[in-house]
């Protein structure tokens, strides 16, 4: 069923449709070797109090409770992805959407050079270079707000990524730092089994662990954005409130309008791609 999304998908938004599924993947991975190191941290204390070893049995235990943190510190990582691929979902999205205009002119310009070839003198073909003017028009628009959504969301997706990162790492560097300090607490000189005596420094380090995870602050560096407020058709918003287009973009469309038809070239695109200020923000 996937793969047959897949095919259906317009042929602009393809890759990042083929990108949104393997990411789709990793996360599963990453739940599924959350569960699984939340289980293993339960097998590894069962097994240190089977021992019949106090020191042991205590160590393990809590090593236990440590790995079962880093357990959860996958699942965490593991939502933060999907928040991630839920915003590169929004550019395929765009993208989709913008396909069709692009069909339609081309639809229209395959069909102006149809008619050039058998029928030269056809009065169709003022017609046709009409609506390829309009349907130019509406493409120009189409491409600039999917420039503009593109990069707002390239910034804000790859934003929650880093700090996901970073933040899993970090936590997990702390769990594991706490966990040598336990390993430091078992003696395992030769031939010796001497009553453990370290009880309150191994509930200490638990207590130092949980604060140092609710203590944690992130410390990234910050994404800047230049960019303004998006209006409902994903243009940039004027000071009023009210939805505008990009001066050079509706510079270029009326010209377009405005332009006789015996002065336009079918054969070429007359479609520029407008660049905007970038934006910072499973299916």
């Amino acid at each position: 069923m996937a793969s047959l999304r897949g095919m259906q998908q317009p042929e602009l938004s393809k890759k990042l449709f083929k990108i949104i599924k393997s990411e789709n993947h990793a996360i599963g991975a990453y739940e599924s070797a959350s569960r699984e190191r939340i289980s293993i941290a339960s097998q590894i204390s069962d097994w240190g109090e089977a021992t019949g070893d106090d020191s042991i049995s205590d160590i393990s235990d809590k090593i236990g409770v440590l790995m079962s943190e880093i357990g959860e510190q996958e699942d965490l990582f593991a939502q933060n992805l999907e928040d991630y691929r839920s915003v590169l979902k929004q550019i395929r999205n765009t993208e989709s959407s913008v396909q069709p205009s692009r069909d339609q002119k081309a639809k229209i310009t395959d069909e102006i050079q149809r008619l050039k070839y058998k029928e030269p003198q056809s009065t169709k073909l003022v017609q046709l270079e009409q609506e390829l003017v309009r349907a130019e028009a509406q493409n120009l628009v189409a491409e600039a707000q999917l420039t503009n959504i593109t990069r707002q969301k390239l910034k804000e997706a790859y934003d929650i990524h880093s700090a996901a990162v970073i933040e899993r790492a970090e936590k997990q560097i702390m769990l594991a730092r706490h966990m040598r300090r336990l390993l430091q607490l078992l003696d395992d000189t030769p031939d010796v089994r001497p009553a453990f005596e370290h009880s309150g420094q191994a509930r200490q380090i638990l207590n130092d662990a949980e604060e140092d995870l609710r203590e944690w602050q992130p410390s990234n560096l910050e994404i800047p954005s230049a960019a303004t407020d998006m209006g409902a058709n994903l243009m940039p918003a004027s000071t009023a409130g009210e939805s505008t287009v990009d001066p050079s973009v509706t510079d270029e469309v009326q010209a377009q309008l405005e332009s006789p038809r015996k002065d336009r070239d079918v054969s070429g695109s007359t479609m520029v791609q407008q660049e905007q200020e970038p934006e910072h923000q499973r299916q």
